[in-house]
């Protein structure tokens, strides 16, 4: 089916950037923003994303409407979808999350307009698709594995007191995962980049098993319908986010862990199938981490 879709694409080009969509749409609203220099086409969220810049300024453009190449829904939902991430945005707005400036309508969809970060996306499968993620040496997060420990603690920081901060807020992280990690390797700083899911807390799992997140770092209760999604869950996203970034992935034997075995412990009770056995808080969790 996909090789079908495939034939039908329709290549676009605004300021000589070319993009893919499934088919025509209107972008002249763009204009204004200033000039296109990269474009983000291949989410499955249904949201395409574009670089621009207007006197000197760099800006990031998240927008709902078109219909980009890996998305099967419908454009009306992602701007559902989108519209409702505004609020979130401004609620949890934090040094360590990219910073929305404005946000507006036009005439075929909705659109998200921030703040520039630097930073290279960790799990950038558009370029370095598959096993290329963690083989080639150009992969930002091959990369990011060779950093020294220090490092990679220290972005591990930034997004457990990010996290920490949005739990004191009572909202809880819905779809977090290395995707939603920017570093910037010349100045050693990790921003949050995508934060769309988030919801009020306490929640439930209203999907099922496609529930939004990474299989990589998604907890038991994030596959069945019904189950709470809660701070408990968080627990477990950000113990297995630190055995990626930190250790094997899926593999979370000791023998993977970069770091020392106290850590190691903290990162081993946060993803305990069990809910009971891990931490009850994000906060208790950084708190033990810290400690550490």
């Amino acid at each position: 089916m996909k090789n079908i879709q495939q034939t039908s694409l329709i290549t676009m080009t605004i300021n000589k950037v070319d993009f893919q969509l499934q088919e025509e749409h209107n972008f002249d609203w763009l204009k204004q923003l200033g000039s296109v220099f990269c474009v983000f086409d291949q989410q499955d969220s249904g949201n395409i994303s574009f670089g621009v810049e207007k006197d000197n300024q760099r800006y990031f453009v998240k927008y709902a409407g078109a219909k980009p190449i890996e998305f099967n829904g419908n454009p009306k939902e992602a701007i559902k979808r989108l519209k409702e991430a505004v609020p979130v945005y401004q609620m949890l707005e934090h040094p360590n999350l990219i910073r929305l400036l404005n946000h507006f309508p036009t005439e075929n969809g909705y659109a998200l307009f921030f703040q520039w970060a630097e930073g290279e996306c960790l799990h950038s499968h558009w370029t370095f698709g598959g096993p290329a993620k963690y083989t080639n040496p150009k992969s930002p997060f091959y990369r990011f594995k060779k950093l020294e420990l220090e490092k990679r603690l220290k972005a591990l920081d930034a997004i457990f007191s990010f996290h920490t901060y949005i739990e004191s807020k009572n909202y809880v992280a819905v779809d977090f995962y290395d995707g939603s990690i920017l570093y910037d390797f010349n100045n050693d700083e990790t921003t949050i980049c995508d934060i769309d899911f988030y919801r009020k807390s306490p929640s439930i799992n209203d999907i099922g098993e496609n529930f939004w997140g990474a299989n990589r770092s998604k907890s038991p209760e994030e596959y069945k319908i019904g189950s709470p999604i809660d701070s408990i869950t968080n627990v477990f996203n950000f113990g297995a986010i630190a055995f990626g970034l930190l250790g094997g992935e899926m593999d979370r034997s000791f023998s993977m862990w970069a770091a020392n075995q106290g850590l190691y412990q903290v990162a081993l009770r946060a993803v305990e199938d069990e809910r009971s056995k891990r931490y009850s808080t994000v906060n208790d969790f950084y708190d033990a981490w810290k400690s550490v």
